[in-house]
């Protein structure tokens, strides 16, 4: 079957085609027709079609919110972005879950599957039929993860994606040094294998395309997509390249790298980012100005008061109206 291998990869040509066939039938985006376009009327048409039961009336009036608050800012540049310090967290948490995304080792899991299980001593004959195994429980995943993202919010699913990636990742290499005395443990590095895709299918692959869109306003949005998108698969190509030569250097404990790396963004997920689920930009943007409040109010000095500005339609924190403790000392 080796031989028809062109065949099979050229299967992708029909999903895609349908995509392109029936793409002119789908609305444009809401957000974009009433602050890009002013069309109102386009608007509600395409929010109708896409919220069929529910009440549009309060998302209309907080698209005409950010509208009215962009009215005299202009899209920003990926150079502009980088230097806009009232997001600076934001932009920083854009950064974390999109090189996290591809540093958490799916990539490594995905391009090497069949290396993994032979490694793991599964015989040759079982390995294709463990492979199509993953897939569908990839499929799996993911959707679990589409059902439930609006039930339990994006952060609670990137932060126990990540951390089930992980104890996976970790559980290979525990996995593979044992399995020498214990030969069932070549089945147990197969369940990590499983549960590192299916971790990432359900939160960390598709959560921070969506939540860089809910992270920014209309005119800081394309930018962050460019450096989200553009470090992504930076960091896509950088596994693959890397992976071969550090499972050569490093043996089986390469997946202790994956794992410190998925539990990092776990930890960053947890500590910096709010959740977005029901949220308007203005409401994260504040919930991200107090976490800078607290994070800078536990440096050097104590904060008695902290006042919100709005920077280019973001909360900002009004640094020229701090007021210090007279007991407080600076170091």
């Amino acid at each position: 079957m080796e031989e028809y291998w062109p065949l099979f990869l050229s299967v992708v040509v029909v999903p895609t085609f349908i995509q392109l066939l029936l793409l002119p039938w789908f609305p444009e985006s809401p957000r974009y027709l009433l602050i890009e376009k002013n069309n109102v009327h386009a608007t509600i048409t395409a929010l109708k079609w896409y919220r069929a039961k529910c009440d549009i009336q309060a998302e209309i009036e907080e698209m005409q919110d950010e509208q009215r608050s962009l009215s005299s800012v202009e899209t920003l540049s990926v150079w502009n972005l980088l230097q806009d310090d009232s997001v600076r967290w934001q932009v920083l948490s854009v950064v974390v879950i999109n090189i996290g995304m591809q540093l958490s080792g799916i990539d490594a899991i995905w391009f090497y599957t069949n290396d993994i299980f032979e490694n793991a001593g599964i015989p040759a004959p079982e390995i294709q039929y463990t492979t199509a195994g993953t897939g569908i429980i990839e499929i799996i995943a993911g959707l679990i993860g589409c059902f439930t993202i609006e039930k339990l919010g994006r952060r609670h699913l990137m932060i126990g994606g990540f951390t089930m990636m992980g104890i996976c990742s970790a559980g290979i290499t525990l996995a593979l040094i044992l399995q020498v005395k214990l030969l069932f443990m070549r089945y147990v590095s197969v369940c990590c294998v499983v549960g590192i895709i299916a971790g990432f299918c359900i939160g960390p692959a598709g959560v921070p395309f969506l939540i860089t869109a809910e992270l920014f306003k209309q005119s800081h949005r394309p930018a962050a997509y460019i450096i989200g998108g553009s470090l992504n698969w930076l960091s896509n190509f950088t596994v693959g390249f890397v992976f071969p030569f550090l499972q050569m250097s490093a043996g089986s404990y390469c997946y202790l790298v994956f794992s410190t790396v998925c539990f990092s963004v776990a930890v960053y997920v947890y500590i910096v980012i709010p959740e977005t689920k029901n949220k308007t930009f203005m409401e994260i943007s504040r919930l991200f100005s107090k976490k800078e409040a607290i994070l800078e109010s536990q440096g050097l000095f104590h904060v008695d008061q902290l006042k919100l500005r709005k920077m280019n339609g973001y909360g900002g924190l009004e640094h020229a109206s701090l007021e210090f403790d007279s007991s407080s000392s600076v170091p």
